[in-house]
């Protein structure tokens, strides 16, 4: 099944705009989380260059984010550019850690492909397999714990959608997925399960 952008932000925002007043948008070359203002009514979640891969990376990021957090610009993070030194690099890997595992298994959800980012083209040498390891050590800590209540939405109308079997009859996707009412209906029941994403911590 082919990975259309139309698909993911109908996904997106069939869950979340309802539930969440957030967006999930097409961007240029950066990403960026921009909250709700005078000119626009909702928070919107802006992810990069039109990638599949940077709309999960940035719903991970959003997924992760409390509610005091989602009022601000970018969370409230200040994001470093690459040509970070060696500290700065092992900081930015150990916030990338839980937002990478998530988008890994929003990967495995969609039945598209997953790579690790570490983000850094300047001269520090990176240990991207080390990294790989913790990314994927986190990732099976939330399949035994659980994902936070939004991400699990979102996972279960993924794997509806592109019929990864979480649940739905493979013989009767036929490897097509199913409706994205369906794929809605799936996130919005695990929303209802688990009681309100804006519940989350700050």
């Amino acid at each position: 099944m082919s990975h259309r952008l139309e698909d993911v932000i109908a996904l997106f925002d069939g869950l979340f705009l309802p539930a969440c007043n957030t967006r999930l948008i097409r961007g240029g070359d950066e990403p960026l989380y921009l909250p709700a203002d005078a000119e626009t009514p909702w928070h919107r979640v802006i992810f990069a260059r039109g990638f599949y891969a940077s709309a999960l990376h940035e719903i991970s990021h959003w997924c992760i984010a409390g509610a005091r957090r989602r009022e601000l610009e970018d969370y409230g993070y200040w994001y470093l550019p690459d040509g970070r030194d060696a500290d700065q690099q092992r900081d930015f890997e150990a916030v990338e850690v839980a937002p990478q595992a998530l988008e890994s298994l929003f990967a495995a959800a969609s039945g598209h492909r997953f790579q690790v980012s570490v983000d850094n083209l300047g001269e520090v040498e990176v240990d991207r397999e080390g990294f790989a390891e913790r990314v994927a050590a986190r990732a099976a800590r939330y399949e035994r714990e659980g994902l936070p209540a939004r991400a699990e939405a979102f996972r279960s109308a993924l794997a509806v959608f592109y019929g990864k079997g979480r649940g739905e009859n493979p013989g009767e996707a036929k490897g097509e997925g199913a409706p994205l009412e369906a794929a809605l209906a799936a996130g919005r029941a695990c929303l209802e399960r688990r009681k309100a994403p804006v519940a989350d911590p700050a």
